[in-house]
């Protein structure tokens, strides 16, 4: 597999904004701050502070908030749900824009979001509409708008599944415009909009069922924790109540009392392996671990194993590095690192390497992280 760069702080460019694109933003309806900790605006609750934040209540402020930083080449940081960011200690010398829109729409058939509306929120309004489909990601932290981004997935279920259309700002050309899935290049976890900043989500449709009922449900650890049989539909309240609780239990509901949650959710994305690729790994499993049952899992390009047994197997158990380290993994979930109060971005990023690189050592396996490393956004 090939060798990616070791994951270093991100680099900030010195371009500050100027008193007379402060005034621009605020005539435009944002509402602007100076010198926003981001650290508080992200779940890992890490991250320098930004010269100016302008948060949008309404995406026709988005809209406009954002035209008028690019037409000006502006670096800008795009913020919602914070929940799968990574900003550097030293900040962002730029304008960080909050997206902070929120509302949520049912039609027949569909829920339209606002890109701000926070994700378990809109799973639990269409579960109590009585609307099946979104369930399984019931307690994903995070936005509307980052679900297609990441192609967010749990549980057996993928927003690719059910995702309808969602609406885009072309950041380029200021143009407005709903585009359908199949333009999305939509995948594990990712999509042509993830490390991109060509386009922004401000709305997403998604498809739903009416009749109360869960989509077919199929995840064995899910099926097992409900008695049920894979394929079989259940109500939708009850599967989100397994689902959360199967969350809670391995520290992926935030909760500001519980460190466990103070991450950016799984670090890293599970590892998927060509046929080739996959036998001199299992070779290599064999050699180090013995006759072992090694999870995998179907793939749409080869075989996807669990990025959270190669670690755990590689010698980083839950709580590595140990009780006194600012950054750990988590206690309860492998997958998950973990901000124990005091961290800084250097620390978390620290521990992501010592973990890549020594999964990479023991198997042969390059785990690639999920998190977005910020940086300033390229001229324009």
């Amino acid at each position: 597999m090939a060798e990616e760069p070791v994951p270093t702080e991100p680099a900030i460019r010195n371009a500050g904004p100027t008193a007379q694109l402060r005034q621009r933003l605020e005539s435009a309806g944002a509402l602007v701050r100076d010198d926003v900790a981001l650290a508080d605006l992200t779940t890992l609750r890490v991250g320098g502070p930004a010269e100016l934040c302008a948060t949008c209540t309404s995406t026709s402020v988005l809209v406009d908030t954002l035209r008028i930083l690019d037409s000006a080449r502006v670096p800008t940081l795009v913020v919602a749900g914070g929940s799968n960011l990574l900003v550097g200690d030293a900040g962002f010398a730029g304008v960080v824009v909050r997206v902070a829109t929120d509302r949520v729409e049912f039609q027949p058939g569909f829920v339209r979001a606002e890109a701000g509306a926070v994700w378990d929120d809109v799973v639990a309004a269409a579960v109590g509409e009585g609307l099946g489909g979104l369930e399984c990601l019931s307690g994903i932290p995070g936005s509307a708008g980052a679900t297609p981004v990441q192609n967010v997935g749990a549980y057996g279920v993928e927003v690719a599944s059910m995702l309808r259309r969602v609406r885009l700002l072309d950041r380029r050309s200021g143009e407005v415009r709903w585009v359908p899935p199949e333009q999305l290049g939509l995948g594990y976890r990712t999509s042509v909009l993830k490390h991109s900043d060509a386009a922004l989500v401000l709305d997403v449709e998604l498809e739903t069922r009416g009749d109360g009922l869960s989509a077919p449900v199929r995840y064995r650890e899910l099926t097992r924790t409900l008695g049920a049989t894979e394929g079989e539909r259940l109500p939708t309240a009850q599967v989100r109540d397994a689902v959360l609780g199967l969350r809670r239990g391995k520290g992926m509901v935030l909760d500001p009392a519980d460190h466990d949650t103070w991450s950016a959710g799984s670090f890293f994305t599970n590892p998927v392996l060509t046929d080739g690729e996959l036998a001199i790994v299992l070779e290599r499993i064999a050699s180090a671990l013995g006759a072992v049952d090694v999870p995998q899992f179907p793939a749409e390009r080869g075989t996807k194993l669990s990025a959270g047994w190669l670690i755990e197997r590689a010698g980083f158990t839950r709580g590595y590095p140990g009780e006194d380290a600012p950054a750990r993994l988590s206690t309860k979930h492998t997958l998950a690192l973990t901000n124990r109060g005091t961290a800084r971005a250097r620390d978390v990023l620290d521990l992501a390497r010592v973990v890549r690189d020594g999964v990479q050592a023991a198997f042969g396996v390059l785990l690639e992280p999920e998190p977005v490393m910020v940086a300033s956004a390229p001229a324009r």
